[in-house]
Parts: structure tokens; C-alpha cells; sequence
């Protein structure tokens, strides 16, 4: 029997990790909200989602990002970092911010777990 293959949704996944500074997460959360939405989502399009850490490292803001290749992310990502509106969120959020981690990830497509049944 052939087993279907789970299709990824995007093949590449800007995972993106945002430590902040213990008991700013409220704070962050109104700046990236109030400035950085409106250009991300007039760059980037819409995310495939927004996470804190629960457990393990605290103090994270993890966002996902999902593009078509590295030249679709390449091109959004110089939109995003040229918008003229970007600088103001850059500037209200950077004494929130300790760290950031960036990763591209690629989708692996595999056949679902219950498939043989």
C-alpha cells in the first residue's frame, strides 16, 4: 500500500525567539502589538503563529513566519526591515529585548502516524 505524504504547508518557517527582560513581557507584548503588526503584517503577510514559553527557558516570545524559499523570505524580510514605520518599533521595543534567535526551518513531509492502520 502507498502511504500519502502530509503536504507542508510552507516549505521554509522563519522561527523567530525574542528573550525579554524578566516582568516586561506585558510591556513587549503592547509595543510589538501596537507597532510592529501593522508593518509585519503589511511585510510579511500573516504568521503562522505567537507562543510564550510555558516551560524551559522563560521569558520567551516566539513568533512563526512561513515562506515559499529563501529568495520569498529574503524579499519580505528587506520589506519589512526598510518600511519606514519599522525604526519606531525597533526603538520602543530594544530595552525590552535581551536576546533573539533566528531560524529557518524546512518542512519535511511525512506519512501520517496512523496511515498503515
Amino acid at each position: 500500500m502507498n502511504t500519502p505524504l502530509i503536504p507542508p504547508t510552507w516549505p521554509l518557517v522563519d522561527h523567530r525567539t525574542y528573550t525579554i527582560v524578566l516582568r516586561k513581557m506585558p510591556e513587549f507584548l503592547e509595543v510589538f502589538q501596537r507597532l510592529a503588526m501593522p508593518v509585519l503584517l503589511e511585510t510579511l503577510g500573516h504568521p503562522l503563529g505567537f507562543y510564550t514559553s510555558l516551560v524551559g527557558p522563560q521569558n520567551q516570545f516566539v513568533h512563526l513566519w512561513g515562506y515559499e524559499d529563501l529568495a520569498d523570505y529574503e524579499r519580505r524580510c528587506q520589506a519589512r526591515d526598510t518600511h519606514p514605520a519599522f525604526a519606531a518599533y525597533l526603538t520602543a521595543s530594544g530595552h525590552l529585548i535581551t536576546a533573539q534567535e533566528t531560524r529557518l526551518i524546512r518542512a519535511v513531509p511525512l506519512a501520517p502516524a496512523n496511515a498503515s492502520k
